[in-house]
C-alpha cells in the first residue's frame, strides 16, 4: 500500500490537487452535491405534506357524506310518513278502515325464516368460474411444466 502512495506521489498525480481550475471544479462538484441534497429534502417533506393533505381532504369528504346523510334522516323523521309507520310499530294503530290482526309470539316465530342461515348462500367455484387472469396465470403454469389439460 505505501509502496502505491509513494509511487503515486513520485508520478506527480498528487499535483492535480494544486492546480487551480482542479480545485474549482472540486468546490464546484461540492457545492453542486450540497444543492442537491437540500434539493431532495425539500421534496421528500412536500410530497410528505401532500399526503398528509391528501388523508385530510379525504377526511373531510367523509365528514361531509355523514352529515349529509344525518341531514336525510332528519327530514325524513319530519315526514308524516315516518310517523305514520312509527305509530303503527310502537303503538299497534292502523289507518282508517284497516284491520289490525294480532298474531300470537308462539306462531309468528315458528314461521320466520331463519336470515343467517339464508343470506349465506354456498359459493362453489368451478374451473370455469376463475376469472379470465387465474385461467391465464394457470395456462402458463401448465404450458411450463408439460401438464395436459383436460
Amino acid at each position: 500500500m505505501f509502496q502505491k502512495l509513494k509511487s503515486w506521489h513520485k508520478k506527480g498525480y498528487w499535483r492535480i490537487f494544486t492546480d487551480t481550475s482542479s480545485l474549482s471544479l472540486i468546490a464546484f462538484g461540492v457545492i453542486a452535491l450540497i444543492v442537491s441534497w437540500n434539493g431532495l429534502k425539500a421534496i421528500q417533506s412536500n410530497y410528505e405534506f401532500q399526503k398528509q393533505i391528501a388523508r385530510l381532504e379525504q377526511q373531510n369528504e367523509v365528514s361531509k357524506l355523514e352529515n349529509d346523510n344525518l341531514n336525510l334522516k332528519n327530514e325524513y323523521y319530519n315526514t308524516d310518513e315516518f310517523l305514520e309507520l312509527s305509530a303503527r310499530r310502537q303503538f299497534g294503530l292502523a289507518a282508517p278502515g284497516e284491520k289490525v290482526y294480532l298474531i300470537p309470539d308462539k306462531v309468528a316465530k315458528a314461521n320466520v325464516v331463519n336470515t343467517a342461515k339464508a343470506a349465506k348462500p354456498k359459493v362453489v367455484l368451478r374451473v370455469g368460474d376463475k376469472p379470465g387472469y387465474q385461467k391465464n396465470f394457470q395456462a402458463w403454469i401448465n404450458f411450463f411444466l408439460h401438464r395436459q389439460t383436460k
